[in-house]
């Protein structure tokens, strides 16, 4: 036990070192590539020929662009930002030309600009396909275009201004290119497949724990293997994070370096089913009632498991870059070995966590089953559904957002400096958001990236005064420190960005007057634009996140109610309603989580404080059932398989029977989560007093519970199945185990996911009463009103 715990706490210290030595490694690296890009841009407009600078007459956005696309980028990230900001310049630059030739620079007012820029950032906002990139450049040109002109008046050139921003942007884009390959080129596919193998060699390492502890002897060292493995999880979630991350970057690289078959893989895939059965593993050993598992004693079954175990692992170190969970391996006896010595007699109902442990080393033997390729019909339908989309009010509402907050915000910068004016106006551009954000710590952090940033550019003008032309040296100490910030819970990624933007725009500037006046100017400015956004998005947005957290609920609770409807014995005829139903779900809970996140960090003013504690336990509770629902899909699967082979009419039987207690657990799980769905959205338990409270279908009020009426029918039932199974002559010992195992998982699965029903139960009931503190919640009660009411009113 001694050994255990130390090579518990020298993993876990092993861990933090990686952990800290890879973050100054990933922050150096990104400062290196920003800084050269940057310094190809200032030792371009501040001391390059003269064709140059006289055609490059905005370096400001060069910075800008620099930035947008080099952040945290490799070499695919770059290429696709070549064509991002040449996309960008159509939709910002060209139709500039356009408008300036026909309204006349000189005729342009304080209004009259706004209202352009509004048009024209409402045009670049709208599409839902156009990447936030591209959007992000064109709004900032728009600006620039827009509000240039206006300062300077009849002196603007209509065609050679914005393409004068045009060749600014096309520099900042040549930086971020010869950053990425100099002195090496930064690929994508070398961080996806360093991802892959810290992500395997993870995956082995939590694999080992979870049988060591699953074939433990005594009862102290399970919980602390299980605990080592969890320490691990972590990491692992980040490496899978920056795998999917690249995947469009990979992309990318193809074209050009189509030699590397490894292109054409996705480990993303295979990888994140993997770590949904680890998963799975964990959750076994945990509600594991007692330690030594009770069928563990068969000296046979350890060694067996052990080959088992030794197999697997092979497998896994060689899937980083394979299109399947796990290979096959060619002796498919020696694979399923290990549950040969597996008695059906030995087994009661409290092994039902060993054996979905069990079960889920048998899916790392499987092939998973083909995704379904939509048909034509389908395809068509999907083309439909986004042009739609595109003139939906979801798609309407954020161009409108995002063209009001920057028309007002170019309009009072104006009005409070003309020369200045377009410093309002380009922080909003450039910091579009594609979904809702948390509005005001957003505004917040960006705030103070800027004082952040400007101040230091200050103090980095006043240090080497009278070295103007080594200046720019000081900012790669500042690359390096808005690193961190951009990975930091304080800052993020909207924090960094702009405190590095504010140090570029002091020390790589020129003939802007003096450090001074124009960061007190561009301060100011930036806190006009970003209370534009914050009004127009109050104005527009009046909804908070925490009642559309409460609605995404809802909405959560009811793709739920769907897809455990769509559980079914027949997996064949039953498996593509259930895979889209499951995709519905997984989206839900994805979205839950956002508002959740935002909900939890905006101010709370004179509103009832958000519950997020409990919301979250709940978004963990649908996580698990998802988790539940989808390895009992494979238990029918398999179930289904194994049964279809068998002739006996006891079999048939016995499929019969699982099918229709699976039927009575399905209506009791789906009886008690439209009820929580129902409840949740009650504003006011008060209001529904004196409401009449007998519903036919509940049952009188308070008496009984949706919830576990049938809970232990399937327990009762499997057990009944695997007595029978005893006398089960002509069948093959192995068939007969593998149907045990299955049935074991399956029946493993639904109660897990009646057991987080129950939480969420407790959830909704405590977000009720934490709403409603001067009344006494009872759930069932509310739903007995509420089916009254609206009896009534039909």
């Amino acid at each position: 036990m001694a050994t255990t715990t130390a090579s518990a706490v020298a993993a876990t210290s092993q861990y933090q070192q990686d952990r800290a030595r890879d973050m100054w490694r990933r922050c150096l690296a990104s400062a290196f590539r920003t800084a050269l890009a940057c310094t190809i841009v200032g030792v371009a407009t501040l001391y390059g020929p003269g064709f140059i600078t006289r055609h490059v007459a905005f370096p400001a956005f060069s910075y800008v662009t620099v930035i947008l696309i080099v952040t945290d980028a490799t070499l695919g990230d770059t290429l696709r930002g070549c064509w991002l900001a040449l996309y960008a310049t159509a939709l910002g630059v060209f139709p500039g030309i356009l408008s300036l030739w026909l309204i006349g620079p000189g005729r342009l007012t304080a209004a009259t600009t706004s209202a352009v820029v509004a048009v024209s950032a409402f045009v670049v906002a709208l599409p839902e396909g156009t990447h936030l990139v591209a959007k992000r450049i064109a709004l900032g040109q728009i600006v620039l275009v827009y509000v240039v002109a206006f300062i300077n008046g009849g002196r603007t050139e209509p065609v050679m201004h914005p393409l004068h921003l045009a060749a600014s942007t096309a520099l900042g884009v040549a930086a971020c290119v010869l950053a990425l390959l100099l002195p090496f080129p930064s690929l994508a596919y070398w961080q996806v497949t360093e991802n892959c193998k810290l992500y395997i060699d993870n995956a082995s390492e939590r694999l080992k724990l979870f049988v060591r502890a699953f074939s433990a002897e005594d009862k102290s060292s399970p919980k602390i293997l299980i605990c080592q493995a969890k320490s691990l999880n972590k990491a692992a979630n980040k490496f899978l994070h920056c795998i999917k991350s690249k995947q469009e970057s990979m992309e990318w690289e193809r074209e050009p370096i189509k030699f590397l078959k490894s292109y054409k893989k996705n480990p993303a895939q295979p990888l994140q089913g993997l770590e949904t059965i680890l998963r799975g593993m964990e959750n076994a050993l945990e509600n594991c009632s007692e330690f030594p598992v009770s069928f563990m004693n068969d000296a046979q079954l350890k060694h067996n498991l052990s080959c088992a175990e030794e197999q697997i692992l092979n497998q896994v170190k060689n899937m980083a870059m394979q299109n399947s969970i796990l290979p096959q391996s060619e002796d498919s006896e020696k694979q399923h070995k290990f549950l040969q010595t597996l008695q059906p007699t030995s087994l009661n109902l409290k092994d039902l966590p060993s054996l979905f442990f069990l079960f889920c080393l048998k899916l790392l033997h499987s092939k998973p089953s083909p995704n379904p390729n939509p048909d034509q019909k389908q395809q068509a339908q999907q083309k439909e559904t986004i042009m739609l989309k595109l003139w939906s009010k979801g798609r309407l509402m954020p161009a409108l957002r995002c063209s009001l907050s920057l028309g007002f915000a170019v309009f009072f910068g104006l009005i409070y400096s003309k020369e200045n004016g377009f410093w309002s106006g380009l922080p909003v551009a450039i910091s579009l958001a594609s979904s809702r954000e948390a509005t005001f710590k957003v505004a917040n952090i960006k705030a103070q990236g800027t004082v952040l940033g400007t101040v230091y550019g200050v103090i980095g003008c006043f240090v080497f005064e009278s070295y103007v032309k080594i200046r720019f040296v000081s900012l790669l100490p500042w690359f390096i420190f808005s690193c961190f910030l951009r990975q930091s819970r304080m800052y993020g990624q909207a924090g960094g960005v702009s405190a590095v933007i504010g140090a570029l725009l002091i020390l790589g500037r020129k003939n802007f007057g003096t450090p001074g006046e124009f960061a007190i100017a561009r301060i100011t400015e930036t806190f006009i634009g970003l209370s534009c956004s914050i009004m127009v998005d109050i104005l527009l947005q009046p909804t908070r996140a925490s009642a559309l957290a409460k609605v995404q609920l809802a909405a959560s609770l009811g793709s739920l109610h769907e897809a455990v409807e769509a559980v079914s014995v027949d997996y064949s005829s039953s498996r593509l309603v259930f895979e889209e139903r499951m995709r519905k779900l997984r989206i839900d809970v994805i979205e839950l989580g956002k508002f959740i996140e935002e909900a939890e960090v905006e101010p709370n003013f004179w509103f009832l404080p958000f519950h997020g504690a409990c919301y979250v336990k709940m978004k963990v509770s649908l996580l698990k059932m998802i988790d539940f629902l989808h390895f009992g899909s494979h238990a029918v699967r398999f179930l289904e398989q194994e049964c279809r082979e068998l002739d006996s009419k006891m079999w048939r039987e016995g499929a019969l029977k699982v099918e229709s207690d699976l039927k009575v657990f399905k209506d009791a799980v789906c009886c008690g989560v439209k009820c929580f769905e129902e409840v949740i959205l009650v504003k006011s338990v008060a209001g529904l007093e004196g409401k009449g409270c007998v519903d036919l279908e509940m049952g009188k009020s308070g008496g009984g519970k949706w919830l576990g009426r049938d809970e232990d029918g399937m327990r009762k039932s499997a057990a009944s199945f695997m007595r029978e199974m005893e006398g089960g002559d002509g069948v093959e010992e192995g068939k007969k185990n593998r149907v045990v195992l299955s049935l074991g998982a399956l029946v493993y699965c639904m109660d897990g996911v009646l057991r987080e029903s129950k939480e969420i139960e407790k959830g909704v009931k405590e977000v009720l009463q934490w709403e409603n503190p001067s009344n006494q919640v009872d759930v069932h009660n509310i739903v007995c009103k509420l089916r009254a009411l609206k009896k009534g009113v039909n």
